[in-house]
């Protein structure tokens, strides 16, 4: 791959896996209880998604996800897990007997990243509008060109991902400090929640 290329695509990447969202705090949240291999098995869920994602994109079929009712359909089914994934958090924090395997196993942590990425219409956005361009260059070098353009993408969430869970993890060693990261972060999952479903009626309705 053009270097030149690859880096426009890690510095264009990091920007959105970077950027605080519903994947990261619950990656946090999870991590808390599972360690980094929470987040590595989100990152597994969210490339389940992404990575069919990207492949439409390049040959013509994302665009039936840019129509508002698709998006109001994503958003209103995404805000409702979001607020559920919350209600979940808040109750582990309330008890506080979570054992350190729990809600953080390979199973449920995938399932969280896929459903987060798949009922995110903001993640679909971010791919048809700033990764299309990126997308676009890489498909001119073949299909080669491609596979390389998203190995020089995914890295990131799984680096990141597997990091903000490993951070999470550490509120393990202090009881309150866990049961207070947790509840912060069910407020804030409850906010996404909240602000996805707003803005989906808002497409639905316009």
């Amino acid at each position: 791959m053009d270097p030149a290329f690859a880096a426009k695509v890690v510095v264009v990447s990091a920007s959105g896996a970077l950027a605080p969202g519903p994947l990261t705090a619950s990656t946090a949240a999870l991590g808390a209880r599972g360690g980094w291999r929470a987040g590595f098995s989100v990152a597994v869920g969210h490339t389940l998604v992404e990575l069919p994602l990207v492949v439409a994109i390049a040959y013509g079929v994302g665009s039936a996800l840019s129509s508002p009712l698709a998006r109001a359909l994503l958003g209103a089914v995404g805000g409702a897990f979001m607020v559920l994934f919350a209600a979940l958090t808040l109750k582990a924090a309330a008890g506080g007997g979570l054992e350190a395997g729990g809600s953080g196993r390979f199973g449920s942590a995938l399932a969280a990243g896929a459903a987060l990425s798949l009922f995110n219409p903001f993640f679909i956005m971010w791919w048809l509008g700033v990764g299309s361009p990126l997308i676009a260059e890489a498909v001119g070098r073949g299909a080669r060109g491609l596979l390389e353009f998203y190995a020089a993408h995914v890295w990131i969430d799984y680096a990141w991902l597997s990091l903000v869970a490993e951070l999470g993890s550490v509120a393990r060693l202090n009881g309150r400090a866990y049961r207070a990261l947790l509840a912060a972060l069910a407020l804030l999952m409850l906010y996404f929640g909240a602000s996805t479903a707003l803005t989906a009626a808002s497409w639905l309705a316009g």
